[in-house]
């Protein structure tokens, strides 16, 4: 398909794949991407395909890669969320914990991921990352099971340490994986959908541990030990389906024919970002250190994960000290839960359908604000219990705010290893601030953990603030780009074919074939930026999204 031009069709309805020359493809030096490889191996094939084979293939996809990405990050979640929901069943006592070492059990696992993102963007380039994906969540499965045994602050702090150093890999994998295979006008709503197991976590979590929870063992086990074993076992098991079932990437896909493969390629080359190259480059991770974007990003993931680690690690001790029981305030996390899958969701809906990113997350950082500001001023009395549970519920609308980031950096970032570490940066930052955020709260503040909230209630408006800012800049961007372009001889505007909506590219069709197109302008491989693993600055003809 063209890259990000007007792009008229054939009178019959089909969009044409640009065939690839036969003998005189460049260098491999030149065009570095692993689908570039692909579609000159393929260009002798067919090279029409209509909208309607694009959305079977869209489908496939969906059915395939998109319910193994839910069910890795529902399993991340679900594990080093353990903590927290055996919080209320007494792990101080029993593992003997004093001070801040209950925070510390938080913040070590976000540590462990802060240490281990440059390992994990270099593996994410050079490894196949179905593969990649299915060792991580073996490994975090184990380790969690293995937790089980652990019965004081030491031997539970190593093993947090190790839970979060193979946790590491899969909130980039799942970046990786969908920049890999959807569109980016796609990529707002699969983001959001796999983030929503924050919330699908809370459900079923609180459901697991109400359960579990009832179990007497006799006095064998403490309670918080039988969750860590049922949690890492299950993990295990699910790590076998994803080997099984997960592919490396489009090109690679064996549940996909050929001509399928070719469509799921090529409808991605709009992105203008790439799809693999397995080739780590320097000068991409030059490139990422001094983008003033990714800084921004930096800045904004750091201040809503402090609120979110904080809220995390100690969301069920400030419920229960509202005035609830253990098991009633496991009970309440589930609308909690619901309300995040809610919001993400919609959330996710809303950025796609006005384009506007920034947009919404200053809008909805302002919800947790008001749930902070209910919390912090409302009395801890038996009648204000309701009131200060909705604040509570207010404040889960934090976890929106997230996958947007995600999507966001990784929407606005091209080239294989500048992918890879931006996405990596923005993890350092979502880890530094959950490693902040639980220090800020402390069991001794209780039952009002005041110094905690209030904290928590300046990075909401500094998430607020930034998250209005960074469109300016990359409108900046854009023109200078569109600058360029005209210096080239090439058309200044262009149409961002990767956004576009069902909607509009169905009537776009409709309206070129009235008007009697019957020849497509395309783009030749070799003229393609997008699959020469250029970085979205180099690439004059990349298209920034606000």
């Amino acid at each position: 398909m063209s890259n990000q031009r007007a792009d008229p069709i054939q009178a019959s309805g089909a969009d044409a794949i640009t065939p690839a020359p036969a003998q005189d493809a460049p260098a491999t030096t030149t065009l570095r991407d692993k689908a570039t490889e692909f579609l000159v191996n393929h260009g002798a094939q067919e090279t029409f395909f209509t909208y309607e084979e694009e959305r079977a293939v869209l489908r496939r996809i969906d059915l395939r890669v998109l319910p193994l990405l839910l069910g890795a990050y529902f399993f991340q979640q679900l594990d080093k969320s353990s903590l927290s929901y055996v919080s209320i069943f007494g792990i101080t006592d029993d593992a003997r914990l004093v001070g801040k070492e209950y925070s510390w059990l938080g913040s070590i696992l976000y540590l462990a991921q802060l240490v281990m993102q440059p390992l994990a963007a270099f593996i994410l380039v050079k490894l196949p990352t179905g593969k990649v994906i299915a060792t991580a969540i073996l490994l975090w499965g184990s380790s969690l099971a293995i937790m089980s045994a652990c019965t004081n602050f030491s031997s539970l702090l190593a093993m947090r340490f190790l839970l979060g150093s193979f946790e590491a890999m899969i909130a980039p994998s799942c970046v990786a994986v969908t920049q890999m295979w959807w569109r980016r006008s796609e990529q707002t709503l699969r983001t959001s959908y796999w983030n929503a197991m924050n919330g699908v976590t809370f459900i079923v979590g609180s459901l697991f541990t109400y359960g579990l929870g009832h179990i007497d063992t006799g006095g064998n086990m403490f309670r918080y030990q039988v969750v860590f074993l049922f949690c890492g076992l299950l993990t295990v098991v699910y790590s076998g389906v994803v080997l099984w079932l997960m592919p490396d990437s489009p090109m690679e896909a064996k549940y996909l024919n050929e001509r399928e493969k070719v469509i799921a390629v090529e409808r991605l080359r709009a992105n203008q970002m790439g799809i693999a190259s397995r080739k780590w480059r320097w000068d991409h991770v030059w490139e990422t250190v001094v983008d003033l974007k990714t800084w921004c990003w930096f800045v904004a993931i750091v201040a809503i994960s402090i609120a979110s680690g904080g809220v995390g690690t100690f969301g069920n001790l400030i419920v229960r000290d509202f005035g609830y029981s253990p098991f009633e305030t496991i009970l309440f996390n589930i609308p909690f839960g619901v309300i995040q899958v809610l919001v993400i969701v919609g959330s996710g809906w809303l950025a796609t359908r006005i384009q506007r990113k920034g947009v919404v997350i200053a809008g909805v950082s302002v919800l947790p604000c008001i749930g902070t500001i209910l919390m912090l001023a409302v009395p801890r009395t038996p009648g204000n219990k309701g009131v200060l549970l909705f604040g509570y519920y207010l404040v889960s609308c934090l976890a929106a705010i997230t996958p947007l980031i995600y999507a966001w950096q990784a929407q606005n970032t091209a080239g294989d290893t500048k992918k890879k570490c931006t996405s990596a940066m923005v993890f350092v930052g979502m880890c530094t601030g959950n490693v902040i955020g639980p220090l800020l709260y402390s069991v001794d503040q209780a039952p009002l953990y005041r110094p905690g909230l209030i904290a928590t209630l300046v990075v909401f408006a500094l998430v607020g603030v930034i998250s209005a800012i960074i469109p300016l800049y990359l409108v900046f961007l854009n023109r200078q780009h569109a600058k360029r372009r005209e210096e080239l001889g090439k058309t200044a505007q262009l149409v961002d074919e990767s956004m576009m909506a069902k909607n509009t590219m169905l009537s776009s069709k409709a309206v070129e074939v009235e008007q009697g197109h019957t020849e497509r302008a395309t783009t030749a491989i070799e003229e393609d930026n997008g699959l020469r693993d250029m970085t979205d600055l180099q690439n004059e003809d990349f298209i920034y999204v606000y």
